[in-house]
């Protein structure tokens, strides 16, 4: 492409804005690229080069390299330093957002195929932060169920019993106690939950008892084939299946992998529900860190008004993150998310802290 007989200072501005941006954005997904491998390293790879191509054209257009080469924009060079440092999810889950908004649309100086490789470069970056989702899905979900859970809870205890008037020693105490009881009370949930998942796996598992006697089932009018229809297997391939192996049985070749009763690889499915105990002090810290926060102030000897405004702003900058995150990570706006969260505790915050004030009055 052949670069604008009279471009003006603006547009020179603004193509060089374009190339930092395509460089910086380019070096994001190479760097993603080099902590992964196989087919999610060939596609970040793949990004990286077509981000190359774009800072090519605008370089083009420019004629040389800027003589001041402008800085790229705060969220590429924040997206730069995080996916050297960390898991890919939050990367990508960013690299979206910023995806979705290509500035091309109204670029008159941006070839077609740019601005259709922006749309497709969104949609790639959705498909890599979906798989990502679908890995971290339950552990995000338990960890900020766990730690929220923690602090809305504890933080309306010690607000309902702080407006009652009480001692502050007895805030402090009714904190603790919320805190250990929250935290065994998820813990042992969590145990049960997972421990009866376990047994209800270990009921329906297949085993291989019919093994020993395979041989000796009538090929013709046999009921193994009933073993794969109550399967879920089609009746013709239940049948032609029970056949197989049965001839195998008889002719001493049969293979374990084939047969009667099929087990299932490595136990996968007991590997999906996790182990219990793990996933009981899992939920029991996760409570834990998030309740202590709303006692740390009467923990360092704060009292009445001012260890209660401590309490909800640390609490308020806790729920600002932990929403942040779960907005970062399902794609939709951080703030709104974060806004919400903060919302929904100091509501359930405010409602105990009310009824404290009434029964402290009533006590009165």
């Amino acid at each position: 492409m052949t670069a604008p007989v009279q471009p003006t200072p603006a547009d020179r501005k603004r193509w060089a804005r374009y190339l930092a941006e395509e460089r910086a954005e380019g070096a994001v997904y190479g760097r993603l690229a080099a902590r992964k491998q196989g087919e999610e390293r060939e596609i970040l790879l793949s990004l990286a080069d077509a981000e190359r191509r774009h800072a090519e054209h605008w370089l083009e257009l420019l004629g040389r390299e800027p003589t001041r080469m402008p800085r790229a924009g705060l969220r590429s060079r924040m997206l730069g330093w995080m996916a050297g440092r960390f898991g890919s999810i939050f990367v990508l889950a960013l690299a979206q957002s910023a995806e979705a908004r290509s500035p091309y649309d109204a670029e008159k100086y941006a070839t077609p195929a740019m601005r259709a490789d922006e749309k497709v470069h969104y949609e790639v970056v959705r498909g890599l932060a979906a798989r990502g989702r679908r890995r971290l899905s339950g552990s995000f979900r338990a960890a900020v169920f766990g730690a929220n859970d923690g602090l809305v809870s504890n933080l309306a205890l010690v607000l309902g019993i702080g407006a009652t008037g009480v001692a502050p020693s007895f805030v402090l105490f009714s904190g603790i106690a919320g805190l250990l009881a929250g935290a065994l009370s998820m813990g042992a949930g969590e145990f049960v939950s997972v421990r009866s998942q376990r047994e209800l796996l270990a009921a329906t598992e297949v085993n291989d008892d019919a093994d020993a006697t395979a041989g000796d089932l009538d090929i013709d009018a046999n009921e193994l084939a009933l073993v794969y229809r109550a399967r879920g297997v089609g009746e013709t391939e239940a049948l032609a299946r029970a056949e197989r192996v049965v001839r195998a049985a008889r002719a001493g070749a049969r293979r374990a992998n084939t047969g009667p009763i099929g087990t299932h690889a490595g136990h996968s499915d007991h590997e999906i529900v996790g182990s219990d105990w793990t996933a009981a002090l899992s939920s029991f810290l996760l409570f834990a860190s998030g309740a202590i926060v709303p006692v740390l102030p009467w923990i360092f000897g704060l009292t009445g008004a001012t260890a209660i405004l401590v309490a909800l702003g640390l609490v308020g900058v806790a729920l600002l993150i932990t929403g942040a995150m779960v907005g970062i990570l399902s794609g939709g706006p951080p703030l709104r998310r974060a806004l919400r969260q903060l919302a929904i505790g100091f509501g359930a915050a405010a409602i105990t802290y009310v009824l404290g004030l009434v029964f402290g009055v009533g006590a009165v």
